[in-house]
């Protein structure tokens, strides 16, 4: 599998990113989730997003390396930025090219679950209140807990 893992502040070429994914052929299924900074009802005026580079980088090929032991996947690309992100602008991009589209959506899925509960992003909300730093979600690790083998 090929993969590009982007982080910082460049907003995605989502043309590009697709046309890469698609590939020359290969691919009968690219998925692509994008996730937005939501305004909460005009509570949040932006969102801090800051990462430990090494250490997300690497999490983040542990997880798509997971991803493609469990399906077969063609190529992946997780970009996902990192400074002040205004409501309604992109966070995070996940794709996924595979031959088949269940492979692609479950994959996608699956990267996206574990980026948010296992790579080293903080996130901060800025509201008329000030600065919050967010918490891990519960919701979060239930989502990622679908995917772990049950045991016996």
């Amino acid at each position: 599998m090929d993969t590009r893992i982007h982080f910082g502040t460049e907003s995605p070429d989502m043309s590009g990113i697709h046309q890469w994914l698609a590939g020359d052929g290969d691919a009968g299924a690219v998925v692509l989730f994008t996730g937005h900074v939501r305004d909460e009802a005009g509570q949040v005026s932006g969102l801090v997003l800051e990462h430990y580079p090494q250490m997300a980088e690497a999490e983040t090929l542990r997880i798509l390396e997971q991803a493609q032991a469990r399906w077969p996947l063609l190529r992946a690309w997780v970009q996902h930025r990192v400074e002040t992100i205004r409501p309604g602008e992109l966070i995070v991009l996940v794709g996924v090219a595979s031959e088949h589209r269940q492979a692609a959506f479950e994959a996608a899925a699956f990267v996206m679950d574990f980026l948010k509960t296992r790579v080293p992003i903080w996130k901060k909300t800025l509201s008329a209140d000030g600065a919050t730093w967010v918490s891990a979600r519960h919701r979060d690790e239930l989502a990622a807990a679908r995917w772990q083998p049950e045991e016996d």
